[in-house]
């Protein structure tokens, strides 16, 4: 009779995803979570998810030693108070518990479903002095002005996140059609409401700037108001929707917004 061979198996045991997470100091009181080395959509709206819960958190009272939350692209800093970890988790370096802190933020996040974003129909004008680069891009992007303006205009993109001044928005992606760089000379002044195109990305200008991206446009809406509540008019997470509008109605709504 032959031998009987038996294997043994070991239990397959489940195995737990990796963090898409990694935490770096900054100074002595700031913390940046980091979600990617290069941009991705998915790592942008981890980082405006997190952001975001953070903040609610934050204004129910619920975070005692958070200063400030900063999001970018695909990272969001945290400033916290050291004197106050340090009193309230002895055993521990301030630094190392602020970590345990975010790390169960962020891990209860995963298992949270992802909310509708808020959705905004931005005017754009792409006539006249309006889209002074407009001619360009389209030499630059291979296309005629009419077909710059239907891509740019086409479907909901999302605000990345808001920075360089107060309620500047990064808006993105566009159709890669759209992918050109910035100005090789930027201007010194550009005005409130322009509307600024490069790297498949938009921006607007919140007030008259300095800026080196391609103006394909104006809008009449303001997008930062200190009387205002919340004082800028886009958010990280937000979606919007460029709408083409003639040179006419920009002037009736600029006298509207006035």
């Amino acid at each position: 009779m032959s031998d009987v061979h038996c294997e043994v198996r070991e239990p397959v045991r489940p195995v737990r995803a990796e963090p898409y997470w990694r935490f770096e100091p900054c100074g002595d009181c700031c913390i940046v979570v980091v979600f990617a080395t290069v941009f991705s959509a998915q790592a942008n709206r981890r980082a405006v998810a997190f952001s975001a819960t953070l903040h609610d958190r934050l204004a129910r009272g619920s975070l005692a030693g958070i200063t400030d939350i900063i999001p970018a692209m695909v990272s969001v800093g945290i400033h916290y108070s050291p004197t106050l970890f340090a009193a309230r988790y002895p055993e521990l370096m301030p630094y190392d518990a602020v970590v345990e802190l975010l790390d169960s933020a962020l891990t209860r996040l995963q298992n949270t479903p992802p909310t509708t974003p808020k959705r905004l129909d931005i005017p754009v004008c792409y006539e006249g002095d309006c889209a002074p680069d407009l001619l360009e891009i389209a030499s630059a992007c291979a296309m005629s002005p009419s077909e710059v303006i239907a891509a740019h205009s086409a479907q909901w993109v999302d605000v990345l996140m808001v920075g360089f001044a107060p309620g500047h928005p990064y808006i993105g992606m566009h159709d890669p059609a759209l992918k050109l760089s910035r100005r090789a000379v930027p201007r010194t002044r550009v005005l409130q409401g322009s509307v600024g195109l490069a790297n498949c990305q938009s921006v607007i200008y919140p007030a008259d700037l300095p800026g080196g991206w391609n103006i394909v446009g104006r809008t009449p809406l303001t997008m930062f108001s200190p009387a205002n509540e919340p004082p800028c008019l886009l958010t990280g997470g937000d979606q919007v929707r460029f709408v083409p509008i003639t040179a006419r109605e920009f002037e009736l709504m600029t006298g509207e917004q006035s």
